[in-house]
């Protein structure tokens, strides 16, 4: 029986003491999962590491928006998988695209020396890369230990042909972690029909904000987001997914 993997992407503490709580096996940090994840804090890794015994991949991304970045850019993301490998973090998820969709295979290497002894997981830049297939081809000569995919679709259920192929290529040398719209429905659908042994979910909960006074002349958010929402995983989503993969 195959051995499954459970990961929780977390942006609070909170999260990731309810991740932890519903039997997530490891937690992706970020801070921002609204806007998809940036790199987080140092001071929010420590708190959580109070907190959990969880191995902890930190995500690297300086920014909202694509995939293409600058050597000024690179720095800072090689400055802080420096800073986070000194912490303790166990891994960092990353990704760089080149303009013309393929993976910026020096960038990865530099930031892959940078991370040297951790984990690599190569993040959904890869379902905006151009050609999947060469990517993983790369990405397995490169080193990288896990892809995060959900396989080039607005969900993964909605790319079960690619996914299996991707199982296949993929072969022992790294783990195809499946991501977006992970759910109990999801993954049920995905045991039946791949090889898939890791998931990748938020399990998130839209929670109404504990202010009572609301300015409604001033919004500080995105356009067409609440600021009196948050987000935060929910140990009960979770758990539902736990009890499937055992």
């Amino acid at each position: 029986m195959p051995s499954y993997l459970l990961e929780c992407c977390v942006d609070s503490v909170e999260s990731a003491l309810n991740a932890g709580l519903g039997g997530a096996d490891r937690l992706e940090l970020c801070s921002g999962l609204v806007i998809g994840g940036i790199t987080p804090t140092l001071s929010l890794y420590e708190q959580i590491r109070r907190h959990t015994a969880l191995p902890i991949h930190v995500l690297i991304r300086p920014r909202f928006g694509d995939f293409l970045y600058s050597e000024e850019e690179l720095s800072v993301m090689e400055k802080d998988i420096l800073t986070f490998r000194r912490a303790g973090a166990q891994g960092v998820v990353i990704g760089c695209l080149q303009a013309d969709g393929t993976l910026d295979l020096e960038a990865m290497k530099r930031l892959m020396a940078a991370a040297e002894g951790m984990s690599v997981t190569l993040h959904r830049a890869f379902d905006m890369c151009r050609d999947p297939l060469e990517a993983l081809e790369q990405a397995k000569q490169l080193g990288v230990h896990t892809i995060l995919t959900s396989g080039q679709a607005d969900t993964c259920i909605h790319a079960i042909p690619l996914l299996n192929q991707l199982c296949r290529l993929a072969g022992s040398s790294l783990t195809i972690l499946a991501g977006g719209g992970i759910n109990a429905d999801a993954v049920r659908l995905l045991l039946s029909c791949t090889a898939l042994t890791a998931f990748h979910m938020s399990g998130k909960k839209i929670l109404e904000s504990a202010m009572r006074f609301r300015n409604p002349h001033v919004s500080m958010g995105l356009p067409g987001m609440s600021e009196y929402e948050i987000w935060r995983t929910d140990p009960e989503s979770v758990r539902a997914v736990r009890r499937l993969l055992r």
